[in-house]
Order: C-alpha cells, then sequence, then structure tokens
C-alpha cells in the first residue's frame, strides 16, 4: 500500500493531526526500517463500561494495526486517581485504587470487541509513574510552567472565576505526557478535549531528548440525546457491551442529525458507500428511518454478530412499528407479601426492576407517560396499581417485562 493510501485511511474521520508532514516522514522511515510505529492512546479507568463514544479512538488504533503497526492500549491507573481535568469545569472527585484497579478489569475484557489482541500491548501507567521518586517529580514540574498550564481554557476559566484549582491537577498533564515518553510513543490519539494534555507530551519528548510524537485528534461525537457528549453520568451513552436488542432500539432513538456522522466514526462503510448515504438523505431517497435502520444493524453487527443483528432488527419492526409485544419478555418476580388488596404502589413496583437509581428517576418518566401496564400509560405516581399474574409492564421504549407474583 502506497503513502497515499495509508494516510486516507489514517485521515477519515479525524479532527487533526499535528502536524501531517510529521506523520508522513514517520510512515516512509517505518517502511524503510521495517520497524513499525508505536502508537498509542490512554483510558482512565473512571467507569466501567466502554461506549461507542470511546469506539472512535479504539477503531482508528485497529486501522494503524492494520497498517502493521503496533498499538499500547494505555490504561491510567495511576493516572486516573487524580483525574483528567479536561473539559471540567470543576475539580473532579478522585477514585480510589480499588476503583481503578476493577474498572481497568472491565476495559481489558472489552477493548478486543475493536482491537486485535494479537497486535495489542496493554499498559498500566502506573508502572512507572508509581515508581518515579520525589525527586524524580519534581524534576518532571520543573519542564513545565504554571503560565503555560493556564492557557489551557479549562484551567484559565476556573482561574478567572476563581473556582479551585487544584495542584494535583496540574500534574496530570505532566503525567500523560510522561506516559509517551516512558512508551518512547510516535503517534498519540486523543479526543479534542485532549489536545493540550497531547501537546505536553510532544514538549516532554524534547526535554528528555526524544523526537516528538504526531498527535491525531478524534472527534468527540455526540450522545442519543444529540446535544452532550456521549457520557454514562448523563445517561445518553450507547454501551459496547449492552444487549443486541438494546444496542439497536437506542442507536434507533438518535437524532437524525448524528446519522452521517455516527456512520463514519463507529462503522467500516466505505468513503463511497458513506457519500451515497449522504446523497439518499439530501434527495430523500431514503427515509432517515430506513437509514438508520442499517446504521443500527451495522453496529450490533459489529459487537453480537450477524444473527443478533438480524434478530434485534425483527425485535425492533415488531414492537416499535407493528406496537406488538417481544417474544421473549423476562419475569419481573414480586412477593405476594409486598402487596396490599393485590395492589403495589408504581413507584416500588418499577424499582423492583432494578434500572433506577433512585424515585425521582421513576418518577419523572412515569410524568413523561413512560410507563405503561398492558399498553395503558400510568400518569400517577401515587398510584397503587392492581398486579395480576401475566400482565406486561413497559418501561420506556426498550424494556418490558411479566409480572409474577410468587
Amino acid at each position: 500500500m502506497d503513502l497515499s493510501e495509508e494516510m486516507k485511511i489514517i485521515k477519515r474521520g479525524i479532527s487533526e493531526i499535528i502536524s501531517e508532514e510529521e506523520l508522513e516522514k514517520k510512515l516512509i522511515n517505518s517502511k524503510k526500517t521495517k520497524k513499525p510505529l508505536r502508537v498509542k492512546q490512554g483510558f482512565d479507568p473512571s467507569a466501567p463500561d466502554i461506549h461507542l463514544g470511546h469506539t472512535v479512538g479504539l477503531r482508528k488504533l485497529r486501522h494503524f494495526q492494520d497498517l502493521g503497526h503496533e498499538v499500547y492500549f494505555l490504561i491510567g491507573d495511576f493516572t486516573g486517581m487524580i483525574g483528567d481535568p479536561s473539559g471540567q469545569s470543576a475539580m473532579r472527585k478522585q477514585l480510589t485504587p480499588e476503583e481503578v484497579k476493577k474498572n481497568a478489569e472491565t476495559y481489558k475484557e472489552q477493548v478486543f470487541k475493536i482491537l486485535n489482541p494479537d497486535k495489542t500491548i496493554v499498559e498500566f501507567n502506573s508502572h512507572w509513574l508509581g515508581k518515579l521518586s520525589f525527586v524524580e517529580v519534581i524534576q518532571l514540574c520543573a519542564k513545565y510552567t504554571v503560565a503555560r498550564m493556564l492557557e489551557r481554557d479549562d484551567f484559565a476559566h476556573r482561574f478567572q472565576e476563581k473556582k479551585p484549582i487544584g495542584i494535583h491537577e496540574f500534574l496530570y498533564p505532566l503525567m500523560q505526557g510522561y506516559d509517551s515518553v516512558a512508551l518512547k510513543a510516535d503517534v498519540e490519539l486523543g479526543g479534542t478535549d485532549q489536545k493540550f494534555n497531547l501537546l505536553v507530551g510532544r514538549e516532554l519528548q524534547r526535554e528528555y531528548q526524544q523526537e516528538p510524537q504526531v498527535i491525531i485528534t478524534m472527534p468527540i461525537i455526540a450522545g442519543t440525546d444529540g446535544v452532550e457528549k456521549m457520557s454514562k453520568s448523563l445517561g445518553n451513552y450507547i454501551g459496547i457491551k449492552e444487549p443486541p436488542f438494546d444496542m439497536y432500539g437506542k442507536i434507533m432513538s438518535i437524532p437524525d442529525k448524528l446519522i452521517l456522522t455516527y456512520f463514519e466514526l463507529l462503522t467500516d462503510v466505505s468513503t463511497e458507500d458513506l457519500a451515497q448515504i449522504e446523497q439518499d438523505l439530501t434527495d430523500n431517497r431514503l427515509s432517515p428511518l430506513d437509514i438508520k435502520k442499517r446504521l443500527a444493524k451495522e453496529i450490533v453487527k459489529m459487537y453480537h454478530g450477524y444473527t443478533k443483528a438480524n434478530e434485534a432488527e425483527q425485535h425492533f419492526r415488531k414492537v416499535f412499528q407493528e406496537k406488538e409485544n417481544p417474544e421473549n419478555i423476562e419475569n419481573l418476580l414480586i412477593p405476594a407479601s409486598d402487596l396490599k388488596d393485590n395492589r403495589l404502589w408504581i413507584v416500588k413496583l418499577l424499582k423492583m426492576t432494578k434500572l433506577f437509581k433512585s424515585n425521582g428517576e421513576i418518577i419523572r418518566l412515569i410524568e413523561q407517560g413512560g410507563v405503561r401496564i398492558n399498553n395503558q400509560k400510568i400518569r400517577e405516581t401515587n398510584l397503587d396499581v392492581e398486579i395480576n399474574e401475566g400482565d406486561i409492564l413497559r418501561v420506556g421504549k426498550l424494556y418490558f417485562y411479566r409480572l409474577k407474583i410468587v
């Protein structure tokens, strides 16, 4: 494959390369020396699940693997205990070592749905950051200035608004930059919100007499609400471990404006196919609903296989278009001792599904008309509903339960 073809693959869906010329030189040199580039991306294990937002970078790492390069999937178990201040308007809650370790293990299980395990080196940055002496930390800090740190938008805003900035937060970009030094990275990937941290890596490599890494920033995709960055804390995420029916349904719920972005960043459709999809949308040859069905099927197929993707498609058609109940419905076991005159408070019933963290969430869903029993909407939050064996409870658009008294 020639250089132009390699660059075409690498440049698909990216936001920025610093610098493109340097990357081309590294690729040419890699071919000459037959030495693969060392490409890294770091992930702080701040939550246990990887969602589609994370896969934007992971898929680009896979592109590098397919081009013959060496990928370092770096788990920031040490930096995760600080918390990345990127894009934060307030100080992050620090994770405990136990939380970090637990989340890191689940990351390792999930990433190989995308990355080639035979071509992936999993590293933990505690292996080198945890061994730095206090003297070495001081020497590291001496390589960067407070003025440079305050050039960063989120720090600058917090400083101007007199919001606290912890000294440990200044250490975060230095430690992420030191990861690149420790791994002798040729290329580092990250979201657009990581640009400052990635540039620090380039500067530190120069300080340690290494050739600076090329940085590639990736777009940050919006979640199912179409507004905010995909995030588990905002509830607008689609996890790659989610059941096929849930994943398919959530993708079908995204706003139409996200269709092309999701196709480009989350699927393997060709650039020619992508152009055709855009034309079909523009000319109204196909409806957004039909195109979204293809998108949902493509993504579910990637993480669950062709058979499950077909089943999810049929499930969606039956439940959401033909308004029928799904074939396989989970039983919701209700202790007879909880019933009074065969009735139960609707909030308590919904709490039994374990879908909610608080009664407030349940009450909001009821008020929005998102709860049905036997296809009848429940609107009253104080209602004691009659419980009959075999009744069908529908929660939101995706979840169905058959009531069973035990």
